[in-house]
Order: C-alpha cells, then structure tokens, then sequence
C-alpha cells in the first residue's frame, strides 16, 4: 500500500502561483512515476502532470505547458507541481497519483485525497 498525502491547494487570483506537494509513504518501491490530475466541478478528472522516479522524464498536458512544472525529491519521497500564470479555468481538485512498471495512467494504483485549487477573476 501506498499513502499520499497533498497539501498546498488555496484561493489565487489569476496571474498568481501556488505549489502543490504530495508526500508518500508506504510501499515507495513498488512506485515507477508520480502524477498530477484534477477534477473541475461537474466533470471528468483528467491527467496533468507526471514525472519518473528519477526525475529525468516529465509529461504535462498542453494546456498547462509552460505555466506548471513538475518536480520531486526522493530524499523525502515528495512530488511537487508548481504553479505559475494561473486562470480560472485551472480551478478544481487536484489529486496526487502513483503508478507501477506494469500500469498506466488510464489507471493509476494509488491517490491521494485531493487538495482544492480555487483561482478567481
């Protein structure tokens, strides 16, 4: 088992930042990459941002390329997902994942509880 723990969601007026963190604990060997994914009121949750345990390799989707960045510190087990440029269309629940060797990110094995992210106008 894996637990995930997200902290750093707030109210941000637009055109401000806030980064987010997810430590995790538990089975921390059996996780191969990290992620980001939120879910906006009434719709699906949906990929964000992830990053391989190393750190070498990082995915975003493209509406937040060149605005948010993914990073981690495995000396404390924690991913991080700065925020910079944010819109109101940002705003939403964002979830920490984890996923193995043999999953993907159409199924991620773990998450954690949300942490909220409001961004107003």
């Amino acid at each position: 088992q894996v637990q995930l723990v997200e902290s750093g969601g707030g109210l941000v007026q637009a055109g401000g930042s806030l980064r987010l963190s997810c430590a995790a604990s538990g089975s921390i060997f059996s996780i191969n990459a990290m992620g980001w994914f939120r879910q906006a009121p009434g719709k699906e949750r949906k990929f964000v941002a992830a990053i391989n345990w190393s750190g070498d390799s990082t995915y975003y989707t493209d509406s937040v390329k060149g605005r948010f960045t993914i990073s981690r510190d495995n000396t404390k087990n924690t991913v991080y997902l700065q925020m910079n440029s944010l819109k109101p269309e940002d705003t939403a629940v964002y979830y920490c994942a984890t996923k193995s060797i043999g999953s993907n990110w159409s199924r991620p094995d773990y998450w954690g509880q949300g942490t909220q992210v409001t961004v107003s106008s």
